[in-house]
């Protein structure tokens, strides 16, 4: 069909209007298409920074999750992934140097801690981990300075009792340091409510005599009375080589009562012995003496033996074996009947809390007492003691924390059974105790090397022979300074 000239033209007006139409439609589309794809790497680029952001925030907490839990290999590795991004972090890297530290990479250790310290000079922590990592090297001079670095920071007791034991190595160690001194002197003064351990009761019964009713000697019976106290004391380490030492020292304690004088005492302990090994793996032997004077009188001696194994498996928890022989032998006569030998043998543990705050310790140990007297007396025909040889058991635990800057607590207790092998002739009974001990205090580290120490010990004594039951509470201020 041919059209008209304006119909033709109204034809293609059509033709170029729809046309127009199809192509706004195509354009729209793609445009909704872009945007929509734009959001679309917009929302995955926020997710794939959020993902960044959470493994970055959770790769600290991980680490340290591993290092408590006794994995540093596994820490070290997840740390040092990112080592060269996160560099420079005071966080970041010491969390890299005590991994490193505790998985035996004492080099890769030192390079973190002294990051760390450039941004934190006073960071007593990483200091401290920095001194370890010396000594693993072998560097000991370096070592020496980071610890002594550390004790000018006033750091908790727990931790000055670790760098004391550190530095005690290092002088044993260090030929330029071949002999370390410590010492002390102390100032007391306290009440004790049972200067004599002894029976609260004036007037027992005795089964051997008929249960007659007999009224004890007054230096029998608990008595209280305040006291002043001194003690001093020493001790020395000097080396040999690199694993064999020599160590001696001696302490003496001095108590007097302000009424019950004849219970004042002196006692002067000494120590020597030969030690073997480093500080993490070391085994010490040597002798023990004592003499104790009561109302200023020598009341007893004794010398003998003692040994200990330490073994420091992490910078958390070390382990001890100890084994001890003594004889003790008395000073006048009529007390020679009471004579023995006692062996001990023990085994103990403790155990550092994070951050080297807190400290937990006990021991479990077992001994025996022999009976050596050759005295022969009406109530000890065979001679011997008149309660015999005696077996015993016990258990110590104790522990301490910084609960403020300078401020530490400690507690300490500890029970005892022991048992005896002979009837007692006057009240008819084979002597059998229980002892249990407790100590609470604080140390307050007023300046540098000057400690004050209140101090609470209570002991009681539970027999089946009345004699020998006793309590006991001693509340003592003790002033202190160490030497070094």
């Amino acid at each position: 069909m041919k059209l008209s000239k304006p119909a033709g033209l109204m034809f293609s007006g059509l033709l170029l209007a729809s046309g127009g139409v199809y192509a706004q439609k195509a354009d729209d589309s793609e445009v909704g298409s872009a945007a929509a794809k734009s959001a679309q790497a917009r929302r995955e680029a926020e997710d794939r920074k959020k993902a960044g952001s959470d493994a970055r925030e959770k790769l600290l907490p991980d680490a340290e999750a591993l290092i408590k839990n006794g994995k540093p290999e596994l820490a070290y590795k997840l740390l040092e992934a990112s080592e060269f991004e996160r560099s420079g972090e005071v966080r970041f890297d010491y969390l890299l140097g005590v991994a490193a530290l505790d998985s035996g990479k004492p080099d890769k250790a030192t390079l973190a801690f002294e990051r760390v310290l450039m941004v934190d000079p006073n960071f007593a922590g990483a200091r401290m981990d920095m001194a370890r990592a010396y000594y693993q090297l072998g560097d000991l001079q370096r070592a020496n300075l980071e610890f002594e670095a550390v004790l000018k920071q006033d750091p908790p007791a727990a931790a000055r009792a670790t760098i004391r034991k550190y530095l005690d190595a290092i002088a044993a160690l260090d030929t330029s340091r071949q002999t370390r001194i410590n010492s002390y002197v102390e100032a007391t003064v306290g009440r004790d409510s049972n200067v004599n351990n002894s029976t609260d009761q004036s007037q027992i019964s005795i089964p051997s005599l008929g249960n007659i009713v007999a009224t004890l000697n007054p230096s029998d019976v608990k008595a209280s009375d305040n006291y002043y106290g001194v003690a001093a004391g020493t001790g020395v380490v000097h080396s040999l080589d690199n694993n064999w030492g020599l160590y001696a020292g001696a302490d003496l304690h001095q108590r007097g009562y302000h009424t019950q004088t004849s219970f004042d005492s002196v006692d002067l302990g000494g120590r020597a012995g030969m030690m073997y090994g480093t500080q993490d793996n070391r085994v010490r032997a040597g002798m023990l003496a004592e003499e104790n004077t009561l109302g200023n009188a020598r009341n007893f001696n004794a010398a003998g033996l003692d040994t200990e194994w330490a073994h420091v498996f992490d910078p958390g928890n070390q382990v001890n074996l100890f084994g001890q022989y003594l004889q003790y032998r008395f000073a006048q006569t009529v007390m020679q009947v009471n004579d023995f030998n006692q062996q001990v043998i023990g085994a103990g543990w403790q155990h550092v809390l994070a951050g080297g705050k807190s400290v937990l310790s006990g021991a479990l140990y077992y001994g025996t007492e022999q009976d050596v007297s050759t005295i022969i007396t009406p109530a000890t025909p065979d001679g011997g003691r008149i309660d015999g040889a005696m077996h015993f058991n016990g258990l110590r635990v104790g522990g301490q924390t910084e609960v403020f800057e300078k401020l530490t607590l400690f507690a300490n207790a500890g029970a005892q059974v022991g048992d005896y092998s002979r009837v007692n002739t006057y009240f008819l009974n084979q002597r059998a105790d229980k002892l249990y001990q407790l100590t609470l205090g604080l140390n307050w580290h007023v300046y540098k090397y000057w400690t004050v120490r209140p101090q609470l010990d209570y002991a009681r004594n539970d027999s089946n022979i009345v004699i020998y039951s006793y309590n006991r509470t001693d509340v003592s201020l003790t002033l202190r300074r160490d030497f070094q």
